[in-house]
């Protein structure tokens, strides 16, 4: 029997979604004849008058290389805990109701929820309410627990990495240090595998406090041993020892999620002022999540596309696509997001790190 499938994506935009999008398209259509219909704008699609159009061969056609989501996103619509004025003020309300009753007016057989794991446990939750939700992991940060990897991160790692390959020449003509700072909110896998991957001299990571004398002290010895620059490279969720993550919005002011950021430029002032050696901060923002996604993440991406709709054939709901090994398969949906994927620090990654001769802080 034919159906219809919708699909959104929600939170921050990723390098593959579009790989996913189209994968889900082509599934669906090509060998089930079945109607695909994109929500727009993430959750926001189905919480006011429905932002929805179809999805056709044509519409998807040459976006497999494209970066970003041809649907829009939205990473503050949570519909159980919705932005909304009264009074003259913003509160924020429940309106799942009304996305879920928007949602059975599509007259739509399930729902493909692309996102990270607010978007997760959002889709859970409208599960648990009888909407029917396939949901497939995507976040460059690759802290989703219940897959090997997110589609995203390795687009994420590929574009630190080139960074500091071009950060690396000119540190070494000025002799400066560089201080480089990277994504991964309260997860260190973009620092930790970019800086083994681009050679790095300190990576610092949330999972490992760092001690500043131990940064300085690592730099002193490469500068003995001949070497007058320095790459360091930081999470923008790590913290020193006995203190505090740097955020440049607090959780209150952002709708319960602070922003992280800063960190490398505190780090580059102290290091600066116990040394007095000259130092720079690159903070590499959002061109982690933008452009041509690699060939990994578009494999990735078409291959969860292909899963999720294969899972709703079968009403394989409440779950999620994942990658095991080298198969991807369902797994329930609590497996994502019941804790966050961390680095261990005392793991074969972080290990190496250190025996390449690389200061992780401690």
């Amino acid at each position: 029997m034919a159906k219809t499938i919708a699909i959104l994506t929600g939170g921050g935009d990723c390098p593959g979604l579009n790989a996913v999008i189209r994968g889900v398209v082509r599934a669906a259509v090509l060998e089930r004849g079945w109607k695909v219909l994109g929500i727009e704008d993430g959750f926001d699609g189905l919480v006011g008058e429905a932002g929805i159009r179809e999805l056709s061969l044509d519409a998807v056609r040459g976006i497999l290389p494209r970066g970003g989501t041809i649907l829009g996103t939205s990473n503050r619509g949570n519909p159980f805990s919705y932005p909304m004025k009264e009074g003259g003020e913003v509160k924020l309300v429940d309106v799942s109701g009304r996305v879920v009753e928007n949602f059975h007016a599509l007259s739509a057989d399930a729902l493909v929820a692309i996102g990270g794991d607010g978007t997760l446990k959002i889709a859970r939750r409208l599960n648990e309410l009888g909407v029917p939700v396939v949901g497939v992991p995507k976040t460059i940060d690759n802290d989703l627990q219940g897959t090997d990897v997110t589609f995203g991160y390795h687009t994420a790692v590929s574009i630190v990495t080139e960074a500091l390959d071009r950060l690396h020449t000119t540190a070494e003509s000025h002799n400066r240090v560089m201080v480089v700072e990277v994504m991964g909110r309260d997860a260190g896998w973009i620092a930790l595998e970019s800086g083994i991957a681009g050679s790095a001299d300190v990576i610092l990571i949330p999972e490992i406090p760092y001690r500043l004398d131990r940064v300085c002290q690592a730099i002193e010895t490469r500068r003995r041993r001949g070497s007058r620059f320095s790459i360091v490279v930081v999470a923008e969720g790590a913290f020193p020892a006995g203190g505090e993550q740097v955020v440049q919005v607090g959780a209150a002011e952002n709708l319960g999620v602070a922003r992280l950021g800063g960190v490398a430029a505190r780090v580059a002032a102290q290091i600066e002022e116990r040394m007095a050696l000259e130092t720079r901060v690159v903070v590499l923002g959002h061109v982690q999540r933008g452009g041509t996604p690699t060939h990994t993440d578009r494999l990735l991406g078409s291959r969860f596309g292909v899963k999720a709709v294969e899972m709703i054939e079968k009403a394989d709901f409440g779950k999620m696509v994942a990658l095991r090994g080298r198969s991807v398969v369902s797994v329930p949906i609590e497996e994502a997001v019941g804790a966050l994927n961390l680095v261990d620090p005392q793991g074969e990654l972080v290990l190496t790190a250190e025996a390449l001769g690389i200061m992780m802080g401690r």
